[in-house]
């Protein structure tokens, strides 16, 4: 799922495209992305788009006379431009915006198809404003309470939309094993010491990856948006060594996620135990590091 650096990627890309631009067409090819009839996608035709902006995990796109398109790509969904009016959808194509330079393309390369576009008037638009704390612009303050105001791991913490917004799956790996804290402590065990390197962990992290983003996609579209980056340090990287300290990186599965960690930098050596294999193997499950080897 793209998550904050990747969605802030997007609003880049699309500023430099489609500001100031009108729309000529806007044409659904999946009938479950659109989640609106009032006011229907017409109306757009011929106006401006005036501003882009990030709404936690979701995309905002504002046109005069105070519309507003909201894209929630989810798991599968991902964002395409192509130099050509009228870019046919293809396969996987859900929708697709025509500018006189170009289209936007919407796609969704799954069958199960959770995207979602909203047309919106302005006065509706906090509605989908996410209620989380926005990650970049927080307080250290504001992040300790939020953090602490339900018991939670502190993986589950870092991705509850409500709590902070905009971390996923993905980044909440990456953050934690910059800040050396395991990801199933609970929050109503953590020091403050903890939670300040925490937070300077998330905004370092954050920072670094829509500096990297940014960089790759500054001159092409950024068509290969990611949850698995080869230069991140545990999130996708099971088995591979720690960048720190060379341990094999661990993994827990659970559900549709997973938490990726290093059990030396982060959990003291100790390995989680895994539902599936620890349950297989029982007393053979290896509970430390070194018996992996």
């Amino acid at each position: 799922m793209p998550e904050l650096p990747d969605i802030a990627c997007y609003v880049d890309a699309l500023q430099s495209r489609i500001v100031g631009q009108p729309v000529q067409d806007v044409r659904i090819a999946g009938p479950s992305l659109l989640k609106t009839f009032d006011p229907p996608l017409e109306v757009l035709n011929e106006r401006l788009v005036v501003e882009v902006r990030r709404l936690g995990k979701k995309i905002a796109i504002g046109f005069d006379g105070n519309l507003w398109i909201v894209l929630h790509l989810m798991i599968a969904g991902r964002l395409q431009w192509k130099d050509v009016t009228g870019a046919a959808l293809g396969k996987i194509g859900q929708a697709a915006i025509d500018f006189p330079h170009g289209t936007l393309l919407i796609t969704e390369a799954s069958t199960k198809k959770r995207a979602g576009l909203w047309l919106i008037r302005s006065r509706d638009l906090k509605s989908h404003t996410p209620t989380g704390l926005d990650p970049l612009h927080c307080s250290e303050s504001e992040f300790i309470a939020a953090v602490r105001s339900e018991n939670r791991t502190l993986k589950r913490a870092l991705t509850l939309q409500h709590l902070i917004a905009g971390i996923g799956n993905a980044y909440s790996d990456e953050i934690l094993h910059k800040a050396q804290l395991p990801p199933l402590q609970l929050t109503s065990n953590v020091t403050d010491g903890q939670l300040h390197r925490l937070f300077l962990s998330m905004k370092a992290v954050l920072a670094d990856w829509i500096q990297r983003h940014a960089f790759n996609a500054s001159e092409a579209w950024p068509s290969k948006v990611t949850a698995f980056h080869p230069k991140m340090a545990v999130h996708g990287r099971f088995g591979l060594p720690c960048p720190v300290c060379g341990a094999p990186v661990q993994r827990i599965c659970y559900a549709q996620n997973e938490a990726n960690y290093c059990a030396k930098c982060q959990n003291e050596g100790q390995v989680y135990a895994d539902r599936s294999l620890s349950r297989l193997l029982k007393d053979d499950w290896p509970t430390r590091i070194e018996d992996w080897d």
